[in-house]
């Protein structure tokens, strides 16, 4: 990146990306926790809302391909508000849809805004977020995550409210627009107003907006990206498949009581949360690939240990190992996706399609197998995944000088 910043220029960049994962925590929150109340409204079936969620996994993938022409073009500051309005008038969207005139279509319309504002956001986000690191000499990545997930907890927090007082849909989400917009529309004036490599790249060769599709796409024959692919693949597993399987596998596969089943979901997140609030430090002082590899290590056994625990004391210790070792596997792929500053945008779009569609594929292929050989022996298959996550970290090694904490 073309720019200069003071200490306190950088800090005031980083406390603003911070607000962004944040404000796309809580956009993700608004949405998901109010799926019961959008489906009675439209008086739909479980398979339509289904759809629907794949109209908004599909146009979050389109956004993440098209980020990357976004963010030469737009620079990252104009990207993310772009993006991040998009959000909020998607929001807007599907409370009209689901509250004003009670039509799936127009939801669908909604999640289409409201998923590809998040994708394209997704991208440039981490992308700031990297350069930011690089600028700070200090790993913030993971911390930034931290900062999505406390988003999320934040939005659910709101939406349980709403849905406590019986506040209405549209309501809910107007507010939330607003405050989402607003709160963008004040953090970006604190992210540097500058030029990309790739944006002065493509205004020296005057590049087409279909040359520069190819180059995005071309990113995807490097043998390291892959291999960072890899990790991302194994740790979006490993994360996904506990959001959506753990609750039910203490339950069905261990036979123990419901309450259980939730208390070991809220330690593995917890223990997820703590790993990325604290996983900075470790990486300065150990470098990228030592801690991935413990990680993949800590994964693997908390894992292992919560297929075969006989005990509720011993499912706990294998959430707490699963969630920190399944904490960094993503925000350290995306910074070592980043490390290219020539086409960072592009590198990160790769990876994060890779975790999305992780995220989207693995909780599906684990239920089909469930089905016909139990839930705990599926999880087996995410337990490889980790380990293959574990052997390929070695292509997230740091490419300059490793960084050092500041004072």
């Amino acid at each position: 990146m073309t720019v200069t910043t003071s200490r306190s220029e950088t800090v005031a960049w980083r406390n603003a990306i911070f607000v962004i994962f944040t404000m796309a925590g809580l956009s993700m929150a608004t949405w998901a926790a109010r799926v019961p109340t959008i489906k009675a409204n439209l008086e739909i079936t479980t398979g339509s809302v289904g759809l629907l969620v794949l109209c908004m996994s599909a146009c979050s993938v389109v956004g993440l391909i098209l980020a990357p022409m976004m963010f030469a073009r737009l620079g990252p500051r104009r990207s993310m508000l772009a993006s991040m309005l998009l959000v909020a008038v998607g929001l807007v969207v599907i409370g009209l849809g689901a509250a004003v005139f009670y039509t799936p279509a127009v939801v669908g319309v909604g999640l289409g805004l409201f998923g590809f504002g998040n994708g394209s956001c997704d991208v440039v986000m981490n992308v700031e977020a990297a350069d930011v690191e690089k600028h700070l000499k200090r790993t913030v990545m993971p911390l930034m995550h931290a900062f999505f997930s406390g988003g999320t907890v934040v939005g659910a927090g709101i939406a349980a409210l709403t849905e406590l007082f019986n506040v209405s849909m549209l309501v809910h989400a107007v507010f939330m627009a607003v405050l989402i917009a607003v709160t963008t529309l004040i953090a970006v004036r604190f992210v540097p107003a500058r030029t990309t490599t790739e944006t002065q790249e493509l205004k020296r060769q005057n590049t087409s907006w279909r040359q520069k599709v190819r180059d995005s796409l071309a990113v995807w024959a490097d043998p390291r990206l892959l291999a960072i692919g890899l990790i991302i693949l194994g740790m979006a597993f490993a994360e996904g498949s506990a959001n959506d399987w753990v609750a039910l596998a203490v339950v069905d596969g261990h036979g123990m009581l419901e309450s259980s089943g939730a208390a070991i979901l809220a330690v593995f997140l917890t223990a997820m949360t703590v790993g990325r609030v604290i996983g900075g430090p470790f990486l300065d002082r150990f470098g990228r690939v030592r801690v991935l590899i413990g990680c993949g290590v800590s994964a693997v056994l908390g894992l292992l240990l919560f297929i075969i625990a006989p005990s509720l004391p011993l499912l706990v210790v294998g959430a707490v190992l699963w969630g920190l070792g399944a904490s960094l596997g993503f925000p350290v792929g995306m910074s070592a996706a980043a490390d290219s500053p020539k086409d960072a945008a592009a590198r990160v779009s790769a990876v994060a399609i890779i975790g999305y569609c992780a995220f989207l594929v693995g909780p599906p292929l684990i239920g089909l197998l469930a089905d016909h050989i139990g839930l705990l022996n599926a999880l087996f298959v995410v337990l490889g995944l980790i380990a293959i996550a574990g052997i390929a970290s070695p292509a997230a090694r740091e490419r300059s000088v490793r960084i050092e904490p500041t004072d």
